[in-house]
């Protein structure tokens, strides 16, 4: 295989930043070697159940994964995909007949993911990944672009669309960015502690991917019974309950996050939902 010398420098350079690997440097040459100790490199091969969960990781959770943890990965999802597609006795291994017959349902209309560029999520998940701040250039849905330095706290998956969230420098609360848009993206060399007072689930519970600030309401609403007998199933909040019924109604009540997401889920029962209540602290309306 014909390579440039430089090309080989730099792909030992990534090597070792995944890997246990010493340089040693003298007369301007480097010599590489496996660290005293450093484990073993090897991919064992694995069992069918191993496989099958990779394949299920790739397929459902790659966007989540930071690049390095996923490029260092990749001979782990080749060997699992090439495990699984083995025959047994001339016959499709379990393991890989299960895989279609899976599959995460959208729960609205389906659409198709924007573009992402692989490079910029590239280096915006490792600046995730290491604590790093990150130069971008971003555009937002008016088509307005702007650069700044921001702190890299978390991704989110929503549907289609990957959100970043961050701190800006001049802000005190937490923005979210559509990664699709996203510019350019560079990683400083500034690197900071990530804040104690951030926590992404936390972050998610309290609506703000749904486009809510955090406000906690009581809520309370009227529903067709034939309309609402799913949410007897699958309930808002874990202190949801029912405190009227009839024939034709159930009205609930339930502690949930005022958002725009949560308007947008009553809005679309039409008229089968009446009576809508939101309870605040010190004070309540009527919708």
């Amino acid at each position: 295989i014909e390579q440039s010398l430089r090309t080989i420098q730099r792909h030992l350079q990534l090597l070792c930043m995944y890997y246990q690997i010493t340089i040693h440097s003298q007369n301007n040459s480097h010599y590489y070697s496996w660290s005293l100790g450093a484990p073993k490199f090897d991919i064992p091969r694995l069992t069918e159940y191993q496989s099958l969960l990779l394949a299920l990781t790739k397929e459902h959770l790659s966007a989540l994964l930071p690049s390095n943890v996923q490029n260092s990965m990749e001979a782990f999802f080749e060997s699992a995909q090439k495990q699984l597609q083995e025959k047994e006795h001339g016959k499709n291994k379990l393991g890989n007949e299960w895989l279609g017959k899976v599959c995460v349902a959208p729960t609205s209309q389906p659409l198709l993911p924007p573009q992402i560029d692989d490079e910029i999520f590239s280096v915006v998940s490792s600046a995730l990944y290491h604590n790093k701040y990150l130069e971008i250039e971003y555009r937002n849905q008016e088509g307005k672009s702007h650069t700044a330095e921001v702190m890299p706290l978390g991704l989110a998956q929503q549907g289609t669309n990957i959100y970043l969230v961050v701190r800006y420098q001049w802000a005190k609360d937490e923005r979210n960015l559509a990664l699709h848009r996203i510019q350019k993206a560079k990683i400083s060399i500034r690197s900071f502690e990530r804040p104690l007072d951030f926590k992404l689930d936390e972050y998610k519970t309290k609506g703000h991917f749904g486009f809510g600030n955090g406000t906690q309401i009581q809520l309370e609403f009227s529903i067709d019974k034939r309309t609402g007998f799913h949410i007897t199933e699958t309930p808002l909040s874990l202190d949801q309950k029912i405190i009227e019924e009839s024939d034709e109604h159930y009205r609930f009540q339930a502690t949930v996050f005022e958002s725009d997401m949560l308007n947008w889920w009553l809005t679309a029962f039409g008229d089968n939902v009446w009576d809508i209540e939101k309870i605040q602290i010190n004070h309540s309306f009527h919708v």
